[in-house]
């Protein structure tokens, strides 16, 4: 009789709520029963309420449950779960849960079907097209497809992938780099670390054609130093690369050269902005670059380079497999694809959600998110990590897509979305959210360094009725330095929370909204 294979993921949420513990538990209680079972550590399907999800394989394909716990495996196995028996903890088949099924997963279409580590498996979903692809492409060619995809960057600017690559391409210089931004320091976020824990060979095949497309042998991957599973996952999956010549010189017979490796950084939230990881990079404190020069000219060790973020790097296997016609067919306007929406804060269901661009943030909420988890109403969802705007309800049915979010003093961002209750403090959010600033500042120029700190104490003082009126016109004047001085997106983008909470949610700061004149970013 042949094992019964089990899927257990092995990414970090799983790991933080115990996952490991269940493994020598069930193969104790299998044995226990004369089951001869296989385990096989698979990554997320994103559903991390669930977490540990557990998949059991059977003839009618692999059936899940979830959370499951220590205390919950007798019962399982009472249940006869291995055989995908009724429980309480059973969610039917992985494919036909809601959650799951009503995406479009193109970029994560992987994850929680494969064996991260796994060459053979990640090829038998796919893997390498892309990179077989582009290996009959002349540079130009893979950056013209990038292009006409319409792919822009995942990392928050959303700055078109063909434009920078086709500088790096023009660029003369006897070394060029592929950067990997995988500091993904945003509160709410952890769809990088999703898919480098998942499916990290579709982010080193990325890589690997981002450098055929500009001519760069060499590829950095900075992954934050608080994601250490992810960074074990991805040397080893770059180990078992250049073992199967998919790294390296001469890869699959061909004459392309492609070194890559990892670096971890320290922590700092800065570091996200490109120019202050290519300082970190280098060795040096990581605080923002004067600009120009661009990185695409000037960037790593001074050569020219490509810094994406991990979803940009991996979606770009997806468009050299399938064309760039068929990512064009998801999205809406100059917004094209999909993005990785991280659901969290007070929601019954968080977890990601790969939707094409143009779905609302009330569908994510409830279709997806199941409303709150407190059963309090929703007050306010704050869209695009720390620096991103407190949208009211009155603005959950706008389209999320770049231009429609910049048209309401808004940002999609990352992809991260953290919802409030009707209990949340707005004028606390807001003096949070230029505190943040305060911290994270590199210290390189006044309006971040001092304009934050003052917009702290300004804040606080507002709440106190301290003159509020002079203090609410100071306030204003300090987001208006902060977004038109500051070297990079921690000060210029630190108003747009700010002010999208004084703009909406007035009272909370014992203002009136007359009292509050309406400021955009």
């Amino acid at each position: 009789m042949s094992a019964i294979r089990l899927y257990i993921p092995r990414d970090t949420a799983a790991v933080a709520a115990g996952v490991e513990k269940l493994i020598p538990a069930i193969q104790d209680l299998a044995q226990a029963q004369g089951q001869a079972i296989e385990i096989i550590r698979n990554g997320t399907h994103g559903l991390l309420w669930l977490e540990p999800l557990i998949e059991i394989d059977t003839q009618a394909g692999r059936i899940a449950y979830g959370p499951v716990h220590l205390h919950d495996l007798p019962s399982l196995f009472e249940a006869n779960w291995l055989q995908g028996g009724a429980h309480p903890l059973c969610h039917g088949l992985t494919q036909d849960i809601p959650y799951l099924k009503n995406q479009e997963r193109l970029t994560f279409a992987r994850i929680g079907h494969i064996d991260p580590l796994n060459l053979a498996d990640y090829e038998a979903h796919g893997g390498w097209q892309g990179l077989q692809n582009a290996l009959a492409l002349s540079p130009q060619s893979i950056v013209d497809l990038t292009t006409e995809s319409g792919l822009r960057g995942r990392g928050g600017a959303a700055f078109p992938t063909g434009i920078k690559w086709n500088t790096v391409l023009n660029a003369t210089a006897s070394q060029k780099y592929i950067v990997c931004n995988a500091d993904e320091g945003d509160s709410g976020t952890f769809s990088d670390r999703i898919l480098m824990e998942a499916d990290p060979y579709s982010l080193i095949e990325g890589m690997i054609i981002a450098g055929m497309a500009v001519g760069a042998t060499r590829g950095y991957i900075y992954v934050r130093s608080e994601y250490p599973l992810a960074y074990q996952i991805l040397q080893q999956a770059i180990h078992n690369a250049y073992e199967a010549n998919y790294l390296g010189a001469n890869i699959q017979h061909s004459p392309l050269q492609f070194d890559l490796e990892v670096r971890l950084g320290a922590g700092a939230y800065i570091c996200g902005e490109e120019t202050s990881l290519l300082e970190s990079l280098e060795g040096n404190r990581g605080e923002i670059r004067f600009k120009p020069p661009l990185p695409a000219l000037q960037g790593f060790l001074g050569q020219p380079t490509v810094v994406n973020n991990v979803v940009t790097l991996a979606s770009v296997p997806i468009i050299l497999a399938n064309g760039a016609e068929y990512y064009q067919q998801y999205g809406m306007g100059r917004s094209r694809g999909t993005l990785a929406f991280q659901l969290t804060g007070n929601l019954k269901h968080g977890g990601l959600v790969e939707k094409a661009f143009g779905v609302t943030l009330r569908q994510l909420l409830f279709d997806f998110g199941g409303g709150s988890a407190s059963g309090l109403d929703l007050r306010a969802v704050q869209v695009g990590g720390p620096l991103g705007a407190y949208l009211p309800e009155a603005q959950w049915d706008t389209p999320l897509d770049y231009e429609s979010y910049a048209a309401i003093s808004a940002m999609v961002g990352h992809g991260g979305i953290v919802a409030f209750d009707q209990n949340v403090d707005m004028a606390a959010m807001a003096e949070y959210a230029m505190e943040f600033c305060a911290i994270e500042s590199c210290g390189k120029c006044t309006p971040c360094r001092i304009g934050s700190t003052r917009g702290v104490e300004t804040i606080a003082k507002i709440r106190q009725k301290q003159e509020p009126e002079a203090n609410l016109v100071l306030l204003h004047d300090l987001c208006d330095t902060l977004q038109n001085a500051s070297l990079c997106a921690l000060g210029s983008m630190t108003p747009y929370p700010v002010l999208s909470a004084l703009n909406h949610f007035a009272e909370d700061f014992g203002l009136t909204p007359s009292s509050c004149p309406s400021a955009t970013v």
